[in-house]
């Protein structure tokens, strides 16, 4: 039996998916990326009319990204330091991956969880970074 979780502090679903399920002690999260709630601004990116990307600041996305992955991970009774596997999807790896990486050893240098970095060509929404967590409870 797995019990559906959202947060009411994270960016809504931009489909028809919880936040996260819980199955046993382990807590598995949807895709998260760097979206503010009850909005479509993504912190760091500029979009022209059409909602295509003029520029984005690949430090905001990771900062806001974390922020968002933890306020669900409290939500649904897990936290932080619990996390044992992330997968990180960045759409350009090759200008991103140094300063995604730096800042990335800044929010795990306690907790080091499993992780996997891919390069993919786009994500739903205009954001350069996306991250599927799983998480003790």
């Amino acid at each position: 039996m797995s019990n559906k979780l959202n947060s009411e502090r994270a960016p809504e679903p931009v489909g028809l998916y919880p936040h996260a399920r819980r199955v046993g002690n382990l807590l598995f999260l949807s895709g998260v990326g760097p979206r503010e709630r009850g909005t479509k601004k993504i912190p760091g990116v500029e979009l022209d009319q059409n909602g295509e990307i003029i520029s984005y600041d690949i430090e905001a996305q990771c900062h806001s990204v974390f922020k968002n992955v933890r306020l669900i991970l409290e939500d649904a009774g897990s936290s932080w330091d619990k996390l044992v596997d992330v997968t990180v999807f960045l759409t350009n790896m090759k200008a991103d991956f140094k300063t995604y990486n730096r800042i990335y050893a800044e929010y795990f240098k306690d907790n080091q969880p499993c992780r996997t970095t891919v390069e993919i060509n786009s994500l739903p929404t205009p954001i350069g970074i996306e991250l599927k967590c799983i998480a003790e409870v």
